[in-house]
């Protein structure tokens, strides 16, 4: 039986009125997850005016004690895990090993942040002038108003919801709507851990809906801050909202990735890092390898060994130990099947067959039902003209073009404009380290995959993979803080900076 949803403002469900919608288990179509009453815009702006009434009080509780809210927040997760990561499974088809792993993402978050409460450190700063103290300090900067996709529902979210709440901001949250039973479990769960009502809200809303509330939203002045995790095009839009606000966005976009495979490069582990960054979760991660680049004296035999991994892989049923379940949702379907018509009469698939999975176009040792189930498709030959090579390409499809030198590897790896996660398979350091220097990505791998991130360690891109700000560690402090100088005067006059400064006078013209 499907679950019924609302948003929840201030502390209490909104009311039912509004869109309907069905979140439904990609793996099988018949099985509805949850009923959901989307939001519009109204709603929207009335949940950002809540969360500024809730954000004054909670800025003024000691950040150590926000801290431990948020370890409470991880102990909950913790002990929820299980059905947590079940529920992802079922109503985004992300097999369930991948599943714990993101909700281990959460705590690990949890984890990390929960000190950070007694660490927002500030910075006593020497004055030039005497009896005088500077000092900085980190405040909240309001009202978040955060906007995620549905391929991590729960663990790209903390990546916003941890920091920004730690910091002393109350939060608005629109999560996918196709993943919206994960995104209230998740909701519930920091409920839990004691934050005042209001402070944390989720607001169940479409695309359109959702840009039209943050645009009054932002007018009224009740949003300080936008996190946005979703495609390129949406973020540009997002952006210019933000930019006609003076305000700076949290954008992490998309990717179109690319893995560099190097003549001297362990094969075997190449091959294994591309098929795991390439299909893993269908390759519906911004991470996901976009294009192997592989230099000519190993292409034929990269090629050969990762086309015979794909066709071992099993794919099916994600509550099984497979490589990948189905697809999102169906725009997703829809859309993957319009990439596969980007294949020209040049390339040369090296898996078969392509396109959905059904009785009629089978796979072997396949394990699912009636679900949103695609073939993994290799695509060699790709060349930097081809929208396979410049696009990202949300889904079950690599790449594959060929290269001479580490000067050209880097061109290509940089050519489609993104900047997100990167990748090269080398055992020489210097290659290593020429590569780092002259990829764009914000993130660099050696003979791992482009795929994955620690809490600890930020995470985001450049270009049109995002505005080159960052996520987790301590780096996200700088999206959900302001840094505000003061400087205090105990000499009982006026002292004016620049002007009023001792002065010691060298004598420049003595020599030795």
């Amino acid at each position: 039986m499907s679950r019924q949803i609302v948003s929840v403002i201030g502390g209490k469900d909104a009311e039912a009125a509004g869109t309907p919608y069905t979140s439904v288990n990609p793996a099988r179509l018949d099985e509805a997850v949850a009923e959901v009453r989307l939001a519009d815009a109204a709603t929207f702006a009335a949940a950002c005016r809540s969360a500024a009434e809730a954000q004054r009080e909670w800025a003024r509780v000691p950040a150590p004690v926000r801290g431990r809210v948020i370890a409470s927040i991880g102990r909950l997760v913790e002990e929820n895990a299980a059905t947590l990561a079940a529920l992802v499974t079922r109503e985004i088809g992300k097999p369930y090993a991948e599943a714990l792993g993101e909700v281990r993402e959460i705590i690990d978050t949890c984890d990390f942040f929960l000190g950070e409460g007694r660490r927002l450190y500030g910075q006593t700063v020497p004055s030039e002038m005497p009896d005088k103290q500077l000092f900085t300090f980190r405040v909240p900067v309001g009202v978040a108003a955060v906007i995620t996709a549905g391929n991590f529902p729960v663990a790209v979210p903390s990546w916003y919801l941890v920091p920004a709440l730690l910091c002393g901001n109350a939060v608005v949250w629109k999560p996918a709507e196709y993943a919206a039973a994960s995104a209230h479990a998740l909701y519930r769960l920091f409920a839990a851990a004691g934050l005042p009502d209001g402070v944390l809200n989720i607001v169940f809303a479409d695309g359109e809906q959702t840009y039209a509330g943050l645009d009054r939203a932002l007018a009224e002045g009740t949003v300080h801050k936008v996190g946005f995790t979703g495609s390129s095009e949406v973020g540009r839009r997002i952006g210019e909202l933000c930019g006609r606000h003076l305000q700076s966005p949290c954008l992490e976009l998309g990717g179109k990735n690319p893995m560099v495979i190097m003549p001297d490069a362990d094969l075997d582990l190449a091959v294994e890092g591309a098929l795991f960054s390439g299909f893993g979760t269908a390759g519906q991660r911004c991470t996901s390898l976009g294009t192997a680049i592989v230099h000519t004296d190993v292409h034929d035999e990269f090629v050969r060994r990762f086309a015979a991994a794909v066709a071992e892989a099993k794919i099916g049923d994600p509550r099984d130990k497979v490589l990948y379940g189905p697809l999102l949702d169906r725009r997703f379907a829809e859309r993957f099947e319009e990439y596969l018509t980007w294949i020209q009469p040049h390339h040369t698939v090296v898996t078969s067959p392509i396109g959905r999975i059904t009785a009629d176009n089978p796979r072997g040792g396949f394990t699912g039902e009636n679900g949103l189930y695609y073939h993994p498709v290799i695509v060699d030959g790709v060349r930097p003209v081809d929208r396979l090579f410049t696009e990202e390409t949300f889904g079950p499809i690599v790449g594959v073009t060929t290269f001479r030198t580490l000067e050209e590897a880097i061109e290509l790896a940089n050519l489609p404009g993104y900047g997100l996660s990167s990748s090269i398979y080398t055992t020489d350091p210097r290659a290593a380290f020429r590569f780092r220097e002259g990829v764009g990505a914000g993130m660099v791998s050696v003979n791992n995959s482009t795929s994955g991130a620690e809490a600890h360690l930020p995470f985001g891109g450049n270009g049109r993979s995002g505005n080159g700000s960052r996520q987790s560690g301590m780096w996200v402090l700088d999206q959900f803080t302001r840094w505000q100088a003061m400087n205090w005067d105990y000499s009982g006059r006026l002292q004016k900076a620049q002007m009023d400064v001792a002065e010691i006078v060298p004598d420049l013209g003595f020599r030795l």
